[in-house]
């Protein structure tokens, strides 16, 4: 459905409404061109809606993705495809096991997300004044990307290692907080963030490499909600494939994965990303750095696509709503 901002004006009469700063939110661009006044608090509502729904419709091939990445899995848990490891499970395991860990990652997604799209606007704009004179700039919007992503990360990681330990065959726990009091008591606090160094440098280039792609996308003359979904797919697709063998270790560092840490005699917990690699190396060769790609980019395509479309969307919603309120009512 294409959305022209011709359309748009005629539909909301939005030649009426002006910023304070006196400067309408049309435009000669397309329905997405909102005023440099954007609050905060729109950026960060709509992102967490939109990380809400990303994390949540693709979620059964992100607990797929988890299993594929094992390095010695469980011969009941070894799958050729991801539909046939959806429907082994589902079969096998119940209906909603493909869901296990979804409560802690909506719980993590809504905060995570609003940080990261309410840092990535007022850096990349910031960023874009110092680079291109307010326009949009490349290496802005990588950038952008890659501040964005620490605080992300931050906040989702330990919400990454619960659900990836609840994702796992023959998952130990009994739900949410047993795994949560579990890790604490064994593990200790820092379990929850020992692959957030592997996680921030599988996720900058990611994020960087990303948004790069979704803006440069974007640098069409008319701009509709086909292009957010193609855009936002074309950039999870190539950054997924590219940064498959770190999540691999980040995988294997938030499972601690027994079976496979025991073959190699490894006492205690596994730690460090180098560590890490030499370990995967050693269990699989190159091709164990590749383990689950095909879920990876299946999960990252529809989500990523969802997340900006969603987040464009609810952008241009609530700054129309929030202009609108500022204008007040129209004389009869």
């Amino acid at each position: 459905m294409e959305l022209s901002s011709e359309r748009v004006v005629a539909t909301l009469e939005m030649s009426q409404v002006t910023s304070k700063d006196e400067e309408p939110f049309n435009s000669d661009g397309d329905y997405e061109s909102l005023p440099p006044h954007v609050s905060v608090t729109t950026h960060m509502t709509a992102g967490a809606v939109a990380g809400i729904l990303e994390h949540t419709v693709m979620y059964p091939v992100d607990s797929v993705k988890t299993r594929m990445q094992s390095l010695q899995p469980d011969p009941n848990a070894q799958y050729r495809s991801v539909y046939e490891a959806l429907k082994r499970i589902v079969r096998t395991e119940g209906i909603f096991r493909p869901l296990r860990g979804l409560n802690i990652t909506m719980m993590g997604a809504g905060p995570a997300h609003a940080l990261y799209f309410a840092c990535y606007e007022r850096v990349k704009r910031s960023l874009s004044d110092v680079f291109q004179s307010g326009g949009n700039s490349h290496l802005a919007n990588g950038v952008a990307g890659s501040v964005a992503t620490v605080l992300h990360d931050a906040v989702m990681n330990p919400a990454e290692v619960v659900k990836q330990r609840m994702q796992m065959y023959n998952s130990p726990y009994r739900g949410l907080w047993d795994c949560v009091r579990t890790i604490t008591y064994t593990e200790g606090i820092g379990a929850f963030y020992r692959s957030y160094s592997t996680q921030l440098t599988m996720n900058i280039p990611f994020q960087a490499v990303h948004f790069i792609t979704y803006e440069l996308m974007q640098e069409q003359k008319k701009t509709c909600w086909s292009l957010h979904i193609v855009s936002g797919a074309a950039a999870g697709a190539v950054s997924a494939a590219i940064t498959t063998p770190l999540d691999v270790c980040k995988t294997l560092l938030n499972t601690q994965e027994n079976v496979a840490l025991n073959s190699m005699n490894i006492s205690g917990h596994l730690s460090g990303m180098a560590n890490t690699f030499r370990t995967v190396y050693r269990l699989g060769g190159l091709p164990a750095f590749f383990k689950g790609v095909q879920a990876r980019v299946i999960y990252q395509m529809p989500s990523t696509a969802i997340a900006w479309s969603v987040y464009e969307f609810f952008k241009y919603f609530l700054t129309k709503q929030q202009l609108e309120q500022e204008a007040g009512p129209r004389p009869l």
